[in-house]
């Protein structure tokens, strides 16, 4: 891979010298590679591929001629990286999409990984939440606690969703099990595979997701029941290891969002994510999503992480 050494295998190399000295055998070590922080230069094609938390629904405009279901953002962190480092962004991040909408196409729309070509030197990949029922769950969660005025208003809206969808519920109980969490991995296995392949001489990077439920007290914004907390933060730190550990198994590199985001909660009074109920003159607002703060947050992540 261009603008990659391989650190590791050095570093196994030395290993076997020290301690053949010894007379002692040694177990053969990865040979993952390790990414320099190269910058990118000007004009380098980048490619955003993930689901909303990626396209960035209700933050500012949306992008023209975006498909109506994907929301994507001017203001997304794909859309702010390229902006601050004169990158030539496609951007194919999509709301609702999983893993298999990265993969192969849906409906109308085609595969995400179709926008990678041989130049690509930039991917970043935020994906995997819809496959579990991440923020869906939440929703639902939040409604299960008495509510009043804005939040009746809300859970409302959202019953009426539902009620127009009556297979949602047995596909959120799908998304719910262990064989949706091994799906998730062989997504994140899959997609990797798939910019090696069709752009080998870009940088991957996997940016998790940003945190939501905050580890302490709950507030108005977070409506859940203590069970209910408790299995979201649960299914977060899940979503967050599995997409570290498919990046370190895969060689790419690694933006810990839901880590910067710590306390940055929908409860922090500096929060990079909106909570349950809109505020006053929100305008378009994604519940359980990132803000712009959020977004602004993960493009200087990225940044920092490309050496410039």
């Amino acid at each position: 891979m261009k603008g990659l050494v391989n650190v590791q295998h050095v570093s196994c190399w030395l290993k076997k010298i020290a301690i053949a000295t010894m007379g002692v055998a040694v177990a053969s070590c990865t040979t993952a590679q390790v990414p320099r922080l190269v910058p990118l230069p000007a004009g380098a094609h980048y490619v955003a591929m993930g689901s909303s938390f990626a396209a960035g629904p209700g933050v500012g405009t949306t992008v023209e001629s975006t498909p109506a279901r994907c929301s994507r953002s001017t203001d997304n962190y794909a859309q702010q990286l390229a902006r601050m480092y004169d990158l030539r962004l496609t951007d194919v991040s999509c709301g609702g999409a999983t893993t298999a909408h990265v993969l192969g196409p849906w409906n109308e729309l085609p595969a995400q990984v179709d926008a990678l070509r041989p130049d690509t030197a930039l991917v970043t990949v935020t994906i995997g939440g819809n496959d579990v029922n991440y923020i869906g769950g939440l929703m639902a969660k939040s409604c299960e606690q008495p509510a009043a005025g804005v939040a009746a208003k809300v859970c409302q809206k959202l019953a009426e969703m539902a009620s127009a969808d009556p297979e949602a519920r047995s596909r959120a109980m799908a998304a719910s099990s262990e064989d949706a969490w091994q799906a998730v991995k062989a997504g994140l296995e899959g997609i990797a595979r798939e910019v090696r392949r069709r752009s080998p001489n870009a940088r991957l990077v996997f940016v998790d997701y940003l945190s939501i439920v905050p580890e302490g007290e709950l507030c108005a914004q977070v409506p859940l029941s203590d069970e209910a907390a408790a299995s979201a933060r649960a299914t977060a730190a899940r979503l967050a290891e599995v997409t570290a550990n498919v990046a370190r198994d895969t060689g790419a590199e690694l933006i810990r969002a839901s880590e910067l985001s710590k306390n940055h909660d929908a409860c922090s009074s500096a929060p990079w994510m909106n909570g349950f109920i809109p505020s006053g003159g929100a305008g378009q607002f994604a519940l359980y999503h990132p803000n712009l703060a959020g977004m602004t947050a993960i493009a200087e992540a990225l940044g920092q992480r490309l050496g410039r």
